[in-house]
């Protein structure tokens, strides 16, 4: 196919042009009878991922059969609710397909262990298995298309591209063990960078298992947000790495905040329909660690956050052994207390600060106890009462400088960025 690719740094990408983008894409495939979407779920509802998919249903919907497959990975099912606000009242839940990746996957093979020792510098010696929803393979699809946002991002460095197939339709083996191998690897020596060590494994994963195999197109966006408005910059549509390759240029440019100083004091702002968990909740630690002064202090402003975990399964997993750093963890992992679980393992290293600053979240405490989050290692606060003094309705994103002279950087949308200090 024809590759496509459109850049509106300033102004971001019109309707018209988005519309056009997509029509250029589906006439070059002009006879379609069944297709298949994999956008994100709601914990990306910044990625524009919802729209396009909304668009594309509409431009095909009445001559082709066209299911819908959020990338769930292991988060949990989406509610009518967030349904209702990502996909409006144009997709018909009936074609609305939730992946269990528990269960609904086909092992296509595996990257050797020798190859995962490569990319991890010997400190992930493994074979991993390489799984994916059934469906992709056997569903009877003309045409996949995979919709998703590049931005920094905690395990692969910058999201999406081959991400939203191996973990967002993957299965356990894939999901737990590139984690694993990320977080083994050093988190702030991946975030934000193209080329990462999971990355390189998704990358053999894609040449090997996919490419020629199935007919799979990425759309691969670029976005940012301001006063609740998210605007589209980029959009690069392939079946080649190089669509990727050009939204990472982009997101390391717009969505990475390079800032000039240490921050002793961050306050982020989790939205509540959006991150209700600290498993998806914790990108606000992810995103703004690598400019957190030592011995600063991170406040989690997370008004929505009712649980651990995405799922029973990792939410007792947290519960059971904490955010208690990187050397208790992977004794623990050593000693195989994370079978089958290495996601957990991968989690709880990659949420701890290994003592450099201190993380304290702001919940309801009709929804999250303070007893709940200092069993998992963390400091707590009322949310009712801290928002108080940092009001997120008044904060600026950057530096704030409050009335008593506190001085504290503010990010309201965590998930949109990296924040970090070149030092």
């Amino acid at each position: 196919m024809k590759e496509l690719y459109l850049t509106e740094e300033k102004n971001g990408i019109s309707d018209a042009q988005l519309d056009e983008m997509l029509r250029n894409l589906l006439n070059q495939w002009p006879d379609i009878h069944k297709v298949l979407i994999i956008p994100p779920d709601y914990t990306r509802c910044y990625s524009y991922a919802g729209i396009i998919t909304q668009k594309i249903y509409q431009m095909i919907g009445d001559k082709a059969h066209v299911d819908v497959m959020p990338a769930l990975g292991t988060h949990m099912p989406m509610s009518e609710e967030e349904m209702q606000k990502f996909f409006g009242d144009v997709i018909p839940r009936d074609r609305i397909i939730v992946h269990h990746w528990q269960t609904d996957t086909i092992r296509l093979g595996y990257v050797p262990a020798e190859v995962c020792s490569e990319i991890s510098g010997g400190l992930f010696p493994e074979k991993i298995d390489v799984e994916v929803n059934h469906l992709l393979f056997d569903g009877g699809y003309d045409l996949i298309l995979s919709v998703g946002q590049v931005v920094p991002h905690e395990v692969v460095g910058m999201a999406n591209y081959s991400k939203n197939i191996f973990v967002g339709t993957g299965g356990r083996e894939m999901i737990n063990k590139s984690h694993m191998l990320s977080a083994i690897c050093g988190m702030e020596q991946a975030l934000g960078v193209m080329n990462s060590p999971a990355r390189k494994l998704y990358d053999y994963a894609q040449q090997h298992f996919i490419d020629g195999r199935i007919p799979l197109v990425y759309l691969q966006t670029v976005t940012t947000s301001e006063n609740d408005a998210v605007k589209l910059h980029g959009l690069y549509i392939g079946q080649s790495r190089k669509p990727f390759e050009h939204a990472c240029e982009l997101a390391q440019k717009l969505n990475i905040v390079h800032v000039e100083r240490r921050a002793a004091k961050v306050v982020a702002y989790l939205e509540p329909t959006e991150l209700k968990t600290t498993w998806v909740g914790n990108k606000g630690v992810y995103r703004t660690r690598m400019m957190i002064a030592n011995g600063g202090e991170l406040i989690l402003l997370a008004p929505g956050i009712r649980a651990f975990g995405e799922n029973e399964e990792m939410d007792a997993m947290t519960r059971k052994y904490g955010y208690t750093g990187t050397k208790h963890i992977l004794d623990l992992y050593r000693q195989g207390a994370f079978e089958g679980k290495l996601m957990s393992a991968a989690h709880l290293i990659q949420g701890s600060t290994d003592g450099r600053f201190t993380i304290t979240y702001a919940t309801n405490p009709d929804l999250m106890s303070k007893e709940e989050i200092e069993g998992v290692g963390y400091q707590w606060v009322d949310y009712n009462e801290i928002s108080k003094r940092y009001d997120p309705k008044k904060l600026k994103d950057g530096w704030n400088v409050l009335p008593d002279g506190e001085e504290i950087y503010y990010v309201s949308t965590p998930a949109l960025g990296l924040w970090k200090v070149d030092d």
